[in-house]
């Protein structure tokens, strides 16, 4: 009889949690927030399970900075409806100059999981418009994120 791996299941609460700190200077959105939304996920680590919240903590400072490829800044809107008869329409380049840290998180949130889960991973994103933020304590270790795989 042959022995075989034993599989292993992560518990809620027992997964160690670290914090990564990602500048945002001239990133592509797209390919950061797919790198973001794995480190949220935990799918970078060999005890994923997906059910449970085995991501980590991710600081993202100098979102305004962010770029776009193509001419997606100006084509591209967000739309939502307030009630009234008629969609309120934005495009990306004035919601960058708005809110930029909405950019980045609006992204993130539409890559995780649409259940209480993604929501619960989405509050452990923190995005800061400039390159100043409140986790120090935490010690985020400054990790490259968004390049292009080659």
């Amino acid at each position: 009889m042959v022995a075989q791996p034993k599989t292993t299941v992560a518990k809620p609460g027992l997964v160690e949690q670290k914090w990564y700190l990602v500048d945002a200077t001239d990133l592509i959105l797209g390919r950061l927030a797919s790198d973001i939304a794995m480190i949220l996920m935990g799918k970078h680590r060999p005890e994923y399970t997906a059910h449970v919240d085995t991501g980590e903590f991710v600081v993202v400072i100098n979102a305004e900075k962010v770029v776009m490829t193509g001419n997606k800044l100006k084509v591209r809107h967000y739309a939502w409806y307030n009630g009234y008869h008629r969609q309120k329409m934005e495009s990306y380049a004035e919601r960058l100059e708005r809110k930029p840290t909405d950019l980045v998180t609006m992204a993130v949130k539409r890559m995780l999981p649409k259940n209480a889960l993604g929501r619960h991973m989405l509050a452990k994103l923190k995005v800061y418009a400039g390159s100043e933020h409140p986790h120090q304590a935490q010690q985020p270790k400054l990790t490259e994120m968004g390049q292009k795989a080659s």
